[in-house]
């Protein structure tokens, strides 16, 4: 599994509660330092990269992430190109890149299906953000 955008490891806790092996990516260097140490005992590893820029693994993978907003179409562009190995991705991403990229899979014929699964209360996070974010859930046609 990847976290991209870990933050303070919120998704990476609940990951390996149940027993996944994560790849957390966290740009903020303080913040990965902190994840290595609240996830020392566990199957984590932590690489300090921005996520606009990461190299996906070769080998099928899943992503559950919030990664930061300022970079999500970037990181969907990644996930979706063609020599992705992606399996599934759930992500919280701002309402409107949700709404942007399922009209663009519609609308080209992907080879991956994007649906809008839910709207998460901006409560739920820390900080609040000042946009209406929703969990977008990409997966692979076969």
């Amino acid at each position: 599994m990847l976290d991209l955008g870990a933050g303070d490891g919120a998704i990476t806790r609940h990951l390996t509660g149940e027993g996944r092996r994560v790849i957390a990516f966290e740009w903020h260097s303080g913040r990965a330092a902190t994840l290595r140490e609240r996830f020392a005992c566990d199957d984590v590893k932590v690489v300090v990269a921005d996520v606009r820029d990461l190299r996906l693994p070769r080998r099928p993978f899943r992503v559950v992430a919030n990664p930061p907003f300022d970079g999500v179409s970037a990181v969907l562009a990644r996930l979706t190109h063609h020599s992705s190995r992606l399996e599934r991705a759930d992500l919280l991403v701002p309402k409107s890149v949700a709404a942007a990229w399922c009209d663009r899979a519609r609308r080209r014929g992907w080879a991956w299906t994007l649906t809008t699964e839910a709207r998460v209360p901006r409560a739920a996070f820390t900080p609040r953000p000042r946009i209406d974010v929703v969990h977008l859930s990409i997966g692979r046609l076969r």
